[in-house]
């Protein structure tokens, strides 16, 4: 199957270039489309380009406009958009080199490929890459890609450049303003141990055949269900939750994924919180620990 490059111009490393395309790396998951239906005709609805004033209109005669006050706009055609130009529109030009962890994972986008385009660009870009890979750093560029000028991070990755549009910092919101109203408070070392052996007990390695659209398997239960005249099958609500006991939930799920391996339960350090001695018993009319604690 031929792609068809999102991005076509030219790789330049100080004064070597060579043309390049830029092909997205992945596609859009997801069989199931829904279209808007009338249901007494079952007639798909279409969407209709209508002016306020005169009605509808062509879609083709549409331009492009900037609203700098309310409803006051600035038109633009695309000829005038086009005649905006960058050297990036046409070129990705490698600024700098830095170390992968110095990029935060939170302003990774979307990823592409990068490949050669044409044979006559066949040595410079293997030139490029090879030292690319040689220097264990990623390369930063600049591209414009849908009227935006957007940073690229290239790595090297097999024959080709692995390339991720990178976000800018107004684009990604202060952690601290979701994260405030998380307490500061330090979690029982004990409880802490528990849920460690909870991760040991899930670990292993990422195989992204394993993970699929669960929910969109269930959309075409539901359609198919429907085509053939069934009754679409009742839906199991989830469980409530909500944790009371946190410790007691912790063992459990030890417990849980010992019966099903079949090993012995893992033992759990006794917590270091303070609570009453096993022996003793509450004043009558008084909270236990842990009564006061689900409170």
């Amino acid at each position: 199957m031929a792609y068809r490059p999102t991005w076509q111009g030219h790789l330049k490393l100080s004064l070597v270039s060579c043309p390049v395309a830029l092909y997205t790396a992945t596609s859009a998951a997801g069989d199931v489309h829904f279209h808007l239906i009338n249901p007494e005709t079952k007639n798909r609805i279409k969407m209709i380009t209508t002016d306020p004033d005169t009605g509808p209109v062509e879609r083709s005669s549409l331009v492009k406009g900037f609203e700098v006050e309310k409803g006051d706009y600035i038109l633009v055609t695309d000829e005038e958009i086009r005649s905006v130009k960058l050297e990036s529109t046409r070129t990705i030009d490698i600024e700098r080199f830095v170390p992968a962890a110095d990029i935060d994972r939170i302003y990774w986008d979307n990823p592409y490929f990068l490949a050669p385009d044409g044979n006559m660009a066949q040595e410079a870009f293997n030139v490029i890459r090879d030292a690319m890979e040689r220097s264990g750093r990623i390369a930063l560029g600049r591209v414009v890609l849908s009227t935006r000028e957007r940073i690229v991070a290239l790595e090297p990755r097999g024959k080709g450049i692995l390339a991720y549009s990178l976000r800018t910092a107004d684009e990604v919101r202060n952690a601290a303003d979701i994260f405030e109203a998380v307490s500061d408070a330090k979690p029982d070392e004990a409880m802490i141990a528990i849920a460690e052996k909870i991760i040991e007990q899930k670990e292993g390695p990422f195989d992204p055949s394993q993970f699929t659209d669960r929910y969109e398997e269930a959309l075409k239960a539901l359609i198919e269900a429907k085509r053939k005249g069934r009754k679409p099958a009742a839906v199991v609500e989830a469980p409530d939750t909500n944790v009371i006991d946190l410790m007691a939930a912790l063992k459990a799920s030890i417990s849980k994924k010992a019966q099903a391996t079949g090993a012995e339960p893992a033992k759990t350090p006794p917590s270091k919180s303070k609570a009453a001695p096993a022996k003793s018993k509450p004043a009558k009319g008084k909270p236990t620990p842990t009564e006061r604690k689900a409170s």
